[in-house]
């Protein structure tokens, strides 16, 4: 199903999308470009939008305010051909238990009006590409979560579509499903050349995954660019001390003569030190607490991860953001 529209800077071009439900603003003015062949990270908790920003952009759900161009098409006023060229794998899956996974993408061929060569040419292609082997042909009750999520992934694939919008993918799996789940989006977009946009609320997934990442928080577009260039944003390093509560104020005035060192916080039995260069920085951290006489039961460097983004754009981490409700 591709068409010309793949000469186009954009797979996505969104201007100052809105959507409210009632007195509710769940999408607050957002602006959002995704590039040809690029894999786009919407970063943000559960209620942050970025579920009711995929059904805008895949005309599932009107904007209240704004306008949006998917593949070239406008997702109001061409919203056929807006679905004829994008694949769609919701959070939610709505599959057939009582179907086997061939006759599931054998309908979904159908529906795109492939003809009985092409669909089975492409089923027996997307069995490889989604790792489901030969449960393909076995009741779809009888899979396991992770296979369930992959093979709504291949009803995605069927017409070949030109941009691939994944809404929470991996949500609920157990660690090798994810992971599994990530060969197969890097596939893709590596060897198939397809635009992806991938809602999660995973960091590191997001970090792994995408080229360029948008952190969404109650509606707004907060942050946006490539995950090197967002924890770029955070600047320093952190390293972190543990200490007995007893001698936990003397810390920072053992510390006070390293220039390197930028900022020092104590919380409870920690002590949590930035400095720009933390790597050439520890040692001489170890060494003024050690000649202080304070004893140190863990030493750790770690580097800025995009919880610390999230924390300093929206002033809370993603995990805890409970206050907000569903999108």
């Amino acid at each position: 199903m591709n068409s010309g529209s793949t000469t186009l800077e954009h797979a996505i071009d969104a201007r100052g999308l809105v959507r409210r439900f009632g007195e509710k603003v769940a999408v607050d003015d957002v602006d959002l470009t995704v590039g040809q062949g690029e894999i786009y990270g919407f970063l943000g908790p559960n209620g942050a939008g970025k579920s009711t920003t995929v059904r805008m952009l895949t005309t599932l759900l009107k904007p209240t305010i704004g306008t949006a161009t998917v593949a070239g098409f406008d997702i109001i006023n061409s919203a056929d051909d807006v679905r004829l060229r994008i694949g769609v794998a919701l959070q939610d899956a709505a599959l057939d238990p009582k179907q086997t996974g061939r006759e599931l993408l054998d309908m979904q061929g159908r529906l795109y009006g492939l003809n009985p060569a092409e669909r089975s040419t492409r089923i027996n292609y997307l069995v490889d590409i989604v790792n489901i082997g030969d449960a393909i042909d076995d009741r779809i009750k009888t899979y396991s979560g992770g296979m369930k999520r992959r093979l709504d992934l291949a009803a995605a694939l069927v017409h070949q579509p030109e941009v691939l919008f994944l809404d929470e993918p991996t949500s609920g799996l157990d660690p090798v499903s994810r992971a599994t789940v990530w060969d197969e989006v890097r596939h893709l977009n590596v060897h198939l050349g397809m635009t992806i946009l991938l809602t999660t609320q995973y960091l590191e997934e997001a970090d792994a995954l995408a080229h360029r990442v948008g952190i969404i928080a109650k509606g707004k577009l907060v942050a946006e660019g490539t995950p090197a260039e967002l924890k770029r944003m955070v600047g320093a390093d952190v390293i972190i001390a543990r200490v007995p509560l007893s001698e936990i104020d003397r810390v920072p005035e053992a510390l006070s003569k390293i220039a390197e060192i930028d900022h020092i916080e104590t919380r409870q039995d920690e002590v949590i030190i930035s400095a720009a260069r933390g790597a050439a920085t520890i040692s001489p951290v170890a060494v003024a607490l050690s000649e202080a006489g304070i004893s140190v039961s863990d030493l750790t460097l770690r580097t800025p991860s995009l919880d610390d983004v999230f924390l300093q754009t929206t002033g809370e981490r993603i995990n805890s953001a409970d206050e907000m409700q569903s999108s």
